[in-house]
């Protein structure tokens, strides 16, 4: 093998710099459609599964006589067991591989989101969603560091919006097959729905980490569809990259990185936002009075849609612009809009919609262009536990932000103040942007 990578990069040298050039756009094309759409599938069912409480508990806090407050617990404890296992998963990663590690996250979490149907108490279901978040710790990030083995950082915004359209579609299908299946499932062998729901949701994320296994490749060398060419071109990319001096490539360089650390900030106040729309939007929108477990599952799907549209299109601007700042700047101050207008536009069931898509398309176009933020500066193991680190830290927010809202809703009767409290931090995702986001993070040309 390594003689036949030899030739392949003699050949290379070879070439002319407008003949590389179309190599490299044909490989990168190949890498994305084998990769992209098997990790935006893996990432719907972990959605999916991670998200469907907020459908279950339609019927599910009646059943058992949950609290909203109880619910709210429930749902982002989830985050806390996510939080404890990020780190050491993605280091895991690192050493055995992104297969095995993917294929044991995926299977793990279907089967603790099936296991969701023996809950009977607070304490049960507190405990379930607690390992859930343990089973599932580490795959997103996992899954960025996995494509910084792929593509090179000019390449980044695009390709994680590309994969972070799964937020979005896991949106559009979660909405209408929750519904579905908790209109039709009801009773069906004495499971109530939200039973059928878990089970039947969880299922398909066991079979598809057995899937991991026989299709995911670790690396680019590991690529039997590009050639010994396409191969050595990706991978000489990559490598001249991670030898740049102005990255940091060990792990305790990222935890010394202050820049790390307000990047796990932003993305704190970023991903308030996005556990809001995932765990609150079907109660937001039946609040606005649209009945039927089917209904409101539709109706829940626009703000995914136009979230998903959004995404794509900041990310490829982003790339196309070489800018990244603004970018995500204007992403988080639209999502502080559109969530602070929902709150006062509870009364108005179309004002309403409208801005709870808003904020939507802010919350969503966010994710692609910050996620091209840290890999500007860490590389290696640095990059691994940093970015690990990053989500971790940040997505402490997807505890805080439902269990808030939930602790507003039971002591206010209204849902507009927890609204509220999550649009100043998305407000203040924009100020740490604006900031504190310099230099080569900021652009990348």
């Amino acid at each position: 093998m390594s003689s036949v990578m030899s030739g392949a990069a003699g050949a290379l040298e070879n070439l002319q710099p407008t003949e590389v050039a179309r190599q490299c756009e044909v490989a990168y094309r190949k890498i994305a459609i084998r990769l992209i759409p098997f990790l935006v599938f893996l990432f719907i069912l972990a959605w999916i599964d991670r998200v469907n409480v907020g459908f279950a508990k339609l019927q599910m806090l009646q059943d058992l006589q949950f609290s909203e407050a109880v619910y709210g617990f429930g749902a982002g404890i989830f985050f806390l067991g996510y939080f404890l296992f990020e780190v050491p998963s993605n280091l895991l990663l690192e050493k055995i591989g992104a297969r095995k590690t993917l294929a044991r996250i995926t299977i793990l979490w279907g089967l603790a989101s099936m296991a969701m149907i023996f809950v009977k108490t607070p304490m049960q279901f507190y405990a379930l969603r607690f390992l859930l978040g343990v089973f599932e710790a580490g795959f997103f990030p996992g899954v960025v560091l996995y494509l910084t083995y792929w593509f090179p950082a000019a390449r980044r915004a695009r390709i994680n919006g590309l994969f972070m359209t799964s937020f979005a579609i896991a949106g559009v299908i979660g909405g209408p097959l929750a519904g579905f299946i908790m209109t039709t499932m009801d009773g069906v062998d004495g499971l109530a729905n939200w039973q059928w729901l878990f089970v039947l949701e969880g299922i398909p994320s066991v079979l598809a980490g057995i899937a991991v296994m026989m299709y995911l490749p670790e690396k680019p060398a590991n690529a039997r569809w590009l050639s010994d060419a396409e191969k050595q071109l990706v991978t000489r990319t990559i490598e001249a990259e991670n030898r740049d001096p102005a990255k940091h490539s060990t792990l305790k360089a990222a935890f010394a990185n202050s820049r790390v650390w307000i990047c796990a900030a932003i993305y704190f106040c970023v991903v308030s936002g996005n556990a809001t729309i995932a765990f609150w939007s079907p109660s937001i929108i039946k609040e606005l009075g649209v009945q039927g477990n089917l209904q409101i599952g539709l109706v829940s799907a626009i703000p995914f849609i136009a979230g998903t549209i959004a995404m794509v299109l900041n990310g490829i601007h982003s790339d196309r612009s070489g800018e990244r700042r603004m970018h995500c700047a204007m992403a988080t101050l639209l999502a502080a809009v559109g969530l602070t207008l929902t709150g006062l536009w509870l009364h108005s069931a179309m004002l309403a919609l409208v801005a709870l898509t808003l904020a939507s398309i802010g919350i969503l176009a966010a994710f692609p262009v910050f996620w091209s933020l840290p890999s500007a500066f860490l590389a290696g193991t640095a990059a691994a536990g940093g970015i690990a680190l990053i989500n971790s830290i940040g997505n402490l927010a997807g505890f805080v932000a439902p269990y808030m809202i939930g602790w507003f809703k039971t002591n206010t009767g209204q849902l507009s103040s927890g609204l509220y409290f999550v649009a100043f931090l998305e407000a203040c995702a924009t100020v740490l942007v604006l900031a504190a986001i310099r230099g080569r993070a900021a652009v990348v040309r």
